[in-house]
C-alpha cells in the first residue's frame, strides 16, 4: 500500500513547475515506476512527487520527449533528488511549515 504524506503534497503544489519553471500552482506528480510503489490502479508513495505544470505533468505521463523507460527513471531520480533537497532546505529554514 502506497503511503500518503499531505503535508508534501501541499509543499509539491506550492513550487514551481521543476521541468520549465513555470509558475505554482504545480501539480504533485507521482512517479509512474513500480520501483516506487507504483502498481495497477495504485499511485506511487508521495515521497516520490515532483512539482510540474499541467503541460509537464501530462508529457510525464504519456512520454511525449520518446524516452526510453530507463531515460525517464533517470530524468526522474534526477528531479527527485534535487525537489528533495530543495524541501530539506525549506524545512530547515521553516520547520514544518509549508
Amino acid at each position: 500500500m502506497s503511503k500518503r504524506d499531505n503535508d508534501r503534497l501541499k509543499a509539491i503544489r506550492k513550487m514551481i513547475c521543476c521541468e520549465c519553471g513555470a509558475d505554482a500552482p504545480s501539480q504533485a506528480a507521482h512517479s509512474n515506476f513500480m520501483c516506487h510503489g507504483k502498481g495497477r490502479g495504485i499511485k506511487a508513495d508521495d515521497r516520490y512527487t515532483l512539482p510540474l505544470c499541467h503541460k509537464c505533468h501530462a508529457d510525464l505521463d504519456q512520454n511525449l520527449s520518446q524516452q526510453t523507460r530507463q531515460e525517464q527513471l533517470d530524468w526522474f531520480e534526477r528531479k527527485l533528488k534535487f525537489i528533495d533537497g530543495v524541501l530539506d532546505d525549506i524545512q530547515k529554514d521553516e520547520p514544518f511549515i509549508f
